[in-house]
């Protein structure tokens, strides 16, 4: 009886602490990306790069994304889960010292390595969460997602005020950062001893199916994840810029760069809620693709209309705070067990990035080129019509 007791006490602790490890690891899928762009300003002018090399910066891990994504599936069925999360969360943590020494090789080399470590837990999460929360899926993708949304929105607001206001400098704001992932890094060491015993790899030791890649809805899944994510990289790395060309300051530019990721908080909570309720997503695809459109729309004639960019940004963060989760979700709704979502999701995020990737660095460059902001914004508004396309399609009640 005592056993029994022991046997459930100790199942109890080891689900609290896989819950924890997966909140952890969403802590440090987007602080090392989203705490850049308010600080690009402050970089340039020490390092001395241009808007186009400061986009090939914001770009860099997008690519390294794209790269990596098929990659990790295959490393996973080698290692355990536990140890692959854990190898990406150190790599995380090295390219955030690293990028922090004010060269720029070490800065282009420490953002390399800052895309590998999130492109291991970008992978593994939905497959992980599709495995051991089947029943859960939609609510622990909200968890997770909301998650990476908080911390999202606090290392933007928070990167020019620890930077200028205490005196941390770019280097010690990215420094801060790698926090998060010391505490992911110890509590998934201890994952790792407390499950050494459970070998099963959440991936499977066989190849990629090609199934997935000859999939139609896989592809639109992959199309919408990865214009969704130009969306996203782009305003992350270039609505500070937009907003001081505008007048404010860039502190005050950041912190609306946070409030955009604030605004979107709820809808990345319950979107993935919702829409596992629900066997067609494409209504929520549309609607969340509109706001989209209407709030670059309006972000490109608010330049002297306070009210106007106001509600513009938060229609953009309650667009861009429900899209991205909702195009996790798809990932699990779309495949039909945890293999297949980590197969789908390698997949997606693949072909996904390659798009994503040339978003701040063709934004910059179109700066460059034009001298003003209308021209990459109303780019940004066509952008929001094929995501909201593309989300319609991969909503559809349909399997691999």
């Amino acid at each position: 009886m005592d056993l029994s007791k022991s046997s459930d006490y100790n199942k109890s602790i080891s689900i609290y602490l896989l819950i924890a490890g997966i909140v952890l690891v969403a802590f440090n899928l987007r602080p090392a990306i989203t705490s850049l762009g308010p600080l690009v300003g402050f970089i340039q002018e020490d390092v001395g790069l241009a808007h186009w090399s400061s986009g090939l910066l914001m770009s860099l891990p997008l690519i390294t994304f794209s790269v990596m994504s098929p990659l990790v599936p295959k490393i996973s069925s080698r290692l355990s889960n536990e140890k692959t999360l854990l190898l990406g969360l150190i790599i995380l943590l090295t390219g955030i010292c690293s990028r922090s020494i004010p060269y720029t090789f070490f800065l282009f080399a420490g953002t390399l390595l800052v895309g590998i470590g999130i492109a291991i837990g970008n992978v593994l999460l939905p497959a992980i969460v599709k495995d051991k929360f089947p029943e859960k899926f939609g609510l622990m993708t909200s968890v997770y997602s909301t998650s990476m949304g908080v911390f999202a929105s606090l290392a933007s607001g928070l990167s020019v005020p620890l930077a200028d206001g205490q005196g941390l400098g770019w280097q010690g704001a990215q420094m801060v950062w790698g926090i998060p992932a010391v505490a992911a890094i110890i509590v998934w060491f201890y994952l790792l001893k407390y499950n050494r015993e459970d070998k099963e790899v959440i991936t499977g030791a066989k190849p990629v199916s090609t199934k997935v890649w000859s999939s139609p809805i896989a592809w639109q899944i992959a199309v919408f994840m990865g214009f969704q994510s130009f969306l996203f990289y782009v305003t992350i790395s270039w609505l500070p810029e937009i907003l001081h060309s505008y007048g404010m300051s860039l502190e005050t530019a950041g912190w609306m760069l946070s409030f955009t990721q604030l605004v979107g908080l709820p809808a990345s909570f319950f979107i993935p809620f919702i829409a596992s309720r629900l066997r067609s997503q494409s209504l929520i695809a549309c609607g969340l693709g509109i706001c989209a459109i209407l709030g670059y729309s309006g972000l490109l004639f608010s330049a002297d209309h306070y009210p106007i960019l106001i509600i513009s940004i938060i229609l953009i963060g309650l667009a861009l705070g429900g899209i991205f989760p909702l195009a996790l979700s798809l990932i699990g709704f779309r495949s039909q067990n945890a293999k297949q979502a980590a197969e789908l999701s390698g997949m997606a995020q693949s072909t996904g990035y390659i798009l994503a990737a040339v978003g701040p660095l063709f934004i910059g460059s179109l700066f460059d080129w034009t001298h003003v902001w209308s021209t990459p914004i109303v780019l940004l508004i066509i952008i929001a019509g094929i995501v909201t396309i593309f989300g319609i399609l991969s909503g559809r009640d349909r399997h691999i």
